[in-house]
C-alpha cells in the first residue's frame, strides 16, 4: 500500500479528536513554548540562534518518531506541538529583534508562508481535516503548518502587545483581544455555514498568540504589564498543568479502548 494513500478507517488513531480539551492542551502547550523559549533565548541569554538549534533537535527528534508510528501517542503529538512552539518562538524573536524586521513585517512574512503552505495542501494533499488525516503527506502538511503558524503567533501577539514596532496594547488587553476573537470563531462554527476547515485553522492560528501573550502576561516583570513571576516559574506552572491534561487524556484514552475491546468481544455478542 502506498504510504501516501488515504486511509478513511485509520483517520481517528493518528492524531487527537478536536474537542475541548484539545484546544485548552493546544494553549497550554504554545504558551509553554513563549515561556521556555524566553528561558533559553532571555533568561539564560544564550542568544536566539543557539535556542533554535535546541530547538530543532529536539523538534526533529520526536517530528520523526511521531511520522513513524501508527496510532495515536498523546505523550509523542503534545512533545511535536511543544517542539513547533519552541522553535516557533525563537525564529520569531530572531527575525524581529535580531535581524531587526520589526514585529509586523514578521508577521506579513509569515502569514504569507503559511497561506502558501495552505493552498499547497488544498491542492495536493487528501483531506485538510485534521480528524481525518490518514497519509504521512498530510500530516507532513500538518506539522510544516503547525510550525509556521506558532512562528506567526509569536509575531503576531508581540505585534499587539508592544509598543515598539507594534500596536502597543499590553499583555493583558492584547491576551482578552484575541479570547474575544476565539469566541467569535466559536459562535461562527455553530451559528453559520462557514467551513469548519477555515474556522478551525483560524482557531488553529489563534491560539498561539493567545499563548505568546498569557506566557508573556505571567512572566514578564510588573512594570513591563506582566505578573512578574518569571520565566523558569511561568513553565513550572504550565508545565504541571500541561502533564495534569495528559494524563487525563492517558486515562481517558485507555479506558475508551478497554470499552470497544469489550463491545466487540465475543462475550458481549
Amino acid at each position: 500500500m502506498d504510504i501516501n494513500e488515504y486511509r478513511p478507517e485509520s483517520f481517528v488513531a493518528k492524531l487527537p479528536l478536536i474537542t475541548a480539551l484539545f484546544w485548552v492542551m493546544k494553549i497550554l502547550a504554545t504558551t509553554l513554548g513563549e515561556t521556555g523559549g524566553d528561558v533559553i533565548g532571555q533568561t539564560l541569554a544564550l542568544g536566539y540562534l543557539a535556542g533554535i538549534g535546541i530547538f530543532v533537535g529536539f523538534l526533529v527528534i520526536v517530528l520523526a518518531l511521531q511520522l513513524r508510528v501508527r496510532t495515536f501517542h498523546p505523550v509523542l503529538f503534545w512533545a511535536v506541538i511543544l517542539a513547533t512552539s519552541l522553535v516557533g518562538t525563537e525564529i520569531s524573536d530572531y527575525i524581529n529583534d535580531t535581524l531587526g524586521l520589526g514585529y509586523g513585517t514578521g508577521a506579513l512574512i509569515l502569514i504569507g508562508a503559511l497561506v502558501v503552505v495552505l493552498v499547497v495542501w488544498r491542492f495536493v494533499g487528501d483531506t485538510m481535516q485534521v480528524e481525518r488525516i490518514g497519509s504521512r503527506k498530510d500530516e507532513s502538511l500538518y506539522w510544516i503548518a503547525t510550525l509556521i503558524s506558532n512562528t506567526l503567533g509569536t509575531s503576531t501577539g508581540d505585534y499587539l502587545a508592544h509598543d515598539n514596532s507594534g500596536l502597543g496594547a499590553g499583555y493583558i488587553t492584547s491576551t482578552i483581544i484575541i479570547s474575544v476573537a476565539l469566541l467569535v470563531l466559536l459562535g461562527a462554527h455553530y451559528l453559520t455555514p462557514i467551513s469548519g476547515t477555515l474556522i478551525f485553522w483560524a482557531a488553529y492560528v489563534l491560539t498561539r498568540p493567545l499563548g505568546a501573550n498569557a506566557g508573556n502576561t505571567l512572566s514578564k516583570a510588573q512594570d513591563q504589564g506582566g505578573l512578574g513571576i518569571g520565566t523558569y516559574g511561568a513553565s513550572a506552572v504550565l508545565l504541571g498543568l500541561l502533564v495534569i491534561c495528559l494524563c487525563y487524556q492517558i486515562f481517558t484514552r485507555r479506558r475508551q479502548t478497554r470499552v470497544l475491546a469489550d463491545v466487540g468481544s465475543p462475550q458481549a455478542a
